[in-house]
């Protein structure tokens, strides 16, 4: 199947006792047994529910990959790749992430033991000159979350894999979605969405992804997952499978749309920088253009006027941008990363990568361009 008629068949069949098109929200935490351990393949619903493997399976399928897992939120299922290495293994990721990863690198799993290390995954030298023998897994966030830097996948997975097989490769495929770009198809170990954002949608759930085709590290996920319980409940699984059935139709809005807004704001004299991979000015657009089929919804952009109170100004001036955490949803969005999803990040480190008091994160939904780019203008001219 091609990927659009994937969206609304893959990985589905019709319920079996009914015949139901849309499979049923399964809401029971537990299913009657014949005999002891005898059952009809579900016994308890921190194990599996039949609402959730139906989403587990549509999953899989965007991603090309073998084996799916839905977890009650993004981070839950980052969470559960980190369960997997031990005390003292190394762990190299982008300098620029999601600030809710890095605090859970840095908060939680140092104090477990993982040791990480944060390089420029824009150059693919970089990566493979930080492996060390206690190098376990490459934490690739690409586009990057708020500065859109491009990673290119391919290349930093051959580099790794030829240095050791063994390390893992993971990708935070977010921003992009599969829509846009599958990692499974460029050699990588396991692919992360929050599900919260695109494959959602809607923003009426939280849910994280996981996607593999390995079968062995699949069933340590599994594994994880059961015996941790950060799973997806049978409501929101149901609600996400719904989601899935239109992404295609909502990227293909979402790419145009976001495309227009950045070269809007290329072009206006109080916007210093735009950061977006579809502009032929972005340092690793011709990488984007390899990895990707199109730039997907996502667009920082810098002000002229660096200081927060410019900032400020512009985000309580919009209308149709609702100025509010995440991003991915059918309505558009727009963030303060230093004041919202990256303030767990010190100050020095935001500096150091580019987030700065005047960067602005949008997310560009699939509303009418020209009421967008109008908003746009007037919270400008404030």
């Amino acid at each position: 199947m091609k990927f659009n008629t994937k969206t609304i068949h893959g990985g589905q069949q019709p319920e079996e006792a009914t015949g139901a098109v849309m499979p049923p929200i399964f809401q029971t935490s537990t299913y009657a047994q014949s005999s002891p351990g005898v059952n009809k393949g579900y016994a308890y619903s921190r194990s599996a529910n039949p609402t959730r493997t139906a989403l587990e399976n549509a999953f899989a399928a965007l991603e090309n990959g073998t084996h799916g897992f839905a977890f009650s939120s993004g981070l839950s299922a980052i969470d559960c790749v980190l369960r997997t290495l031990n005390p003292g293994d190394e762990v190299i990721a982008g300098d620029d992430i999601y600030g809710g990863t890095y605090r859970m690198f840095t908060n939680m799993f140092e104090k477990y033991g993982l040791k990480f290390q944060y390089v420029d995954m824009d150059d693919v030298t970089n990566v493979a000159y930080t492996i060390s023998e206690k190098t376990k897994l490459i934490w690739i966030e690409t586009p990057t979350n708020p500065l859109m830097k491009i990673a290119d996948i391919e290349e930093i997975t051959k580099a790794v894999k030829a240095k050791n097989k063994d390390i893992l490769v993971a990708v935070d495929n977010t921003f992009a979605t599969p829509y846009l770009q599958r990692p499974l198809d460029l050699g990588v170990d396991i692919v992360m969405h929050s599900a919260t954002k695109y494959l959602g949608g809607h923003s009426d759930l939280v849910m994280g992804a996981l996607m593999t085709k390995n079968a062995e590290l699949a069933e340590q996920l599994h594994f994880i997952q059961f015996a941790a319980g950060a799973i997806a409940g049978p409501m929101d699984s149901f609600l996400a499978l719904r989601g899935i059935k239109t992404l295609h139709l909502r990227m293909q809005r979402h790419c145009e749309n976001g495309k227009a807004v950045a070269e809007y704001l290329s072009a206006h004299p109080k916007v210093s920088e735009v950061l977006y991979p579809g502009l032929e000015n972005h340092p690793n657009h011709v990488i984007a253009k390899k990895q990707m089929d199109d730039f997907g919804g996502m667009v920082s952009f810098r002000l002229k006027d660096e200081s927060k109170q410019a900032a400020l100004t512009f985000l309580e001036s919009t209308q149709l941008f609702t100025l509010a955490e995440s991003l991915g949803g059918v309505e558009s969005l727009v963030s303060h990363p230093v004041t919202m999803t990256h303030a767990s990040i010190p100050e020095e480190e935001r500096i150091k990568i580019g987030i700065t008091d005047s960067l602005i994160r949008l997310s560009v939904g699939v509303e009418d361009i020209e009421d967008l780019l109008a908003d746009l203008e007037q919270a400008l001219s404030k």
